[in-house]
């Protein structure tokens, strides 16, 4: 069975997948139990228009915590790419080549759904599709619009927590956007996102002051 057919199972015809049943058919897929990797092109074409929020969560998830220099710089790039479809009004996501052949470890993504689950499950027992209007394709277009300014957030040079912050509004964004929750879309626009802009600058400008002061 592929993903779609085991993120249905059980669930309304018309109901999005929930968090869990999206996180467990990505870590169970056959083609990452060959040689422990998928590339991104796969995770796009199993989720289909759900492949937008799919991605913002596991690019967010693995910032939540301290990460070392490189990968926040990764997932940024990859929310960007992202967001800038989303902002397009693109009703599908079409990763160019470069990136979506990229392979990722099916061992770091379960390392860091594992570290977030009881987070997730907090999230899930309360996020459900509601007021349709704050999921519609206007309502994509500034999510896509948050999550790029997100996504420069998450590149910011700051090391080892620079990228808390912006990687769990990040994943609050993505968590809403696939749950069709209007309710967390809404928090995620108008608290979390400014909310973690507002850190990360203060974070910069500490940083940029304290190099100058030092030279």
């Amino acid at each position: 069975a592929d993903y779609k057919s085991r993120m249905t199972t059980a669930e309304a015809p018309d109901a999005p997948p929930s968090i869990s049943a999206v996180l467990r058919a990505l870590l169970t897929h056959q083609s990452a139990m060959d040689d422990g990797k998928m590339s991104l092109d796969e995770i796009v074409s199993a989720f289909g228009n759900r492949a937008f929020g799919v991605l913002y969560l596991l690019f967010g998830l693995p910032n939540c915590f301290p990460m070392p220099p490189g990968i926040p710089i990764l997932c940024g790039i990859v929310v960007a790419v992202v967001s800038i479809q989303m902002v397009m009004g693109r009703e599908a996501l079409v990763l160019p080549g470069w990136l979506g052949r990229r392979r990722i470890d099916r061992g770091m993504l379960a390392s860091a759904i594992n570290k977030s689950s009881k987070l997730l499950e907090k999230f899930e027992s309360f996020s459900r599709p509601r007021y349709p209007a704050l999921s519609s394709s206007h309502m994509r277009r500034a999510i896509g619009l948050a999550g790029l300014a997100l996504a420069i957030a998450l590149m910011a040079p700051i090391p080892i927590f620079g990228g808390i912050p912006a990687g769990i509004a990040v994943t609050i964004l993505g968590l809403a956007f696939t749950q069709r929750d209007g309710v967390l879309i809404a928090f995620g626009l108008v608290v979390a996102t400014p909310v973690a802009l507002a850190v990360t600058s203060a974070m910069v400008f500490a940083m940029v002051q304290g190099a100058a002061a030092i030279f």
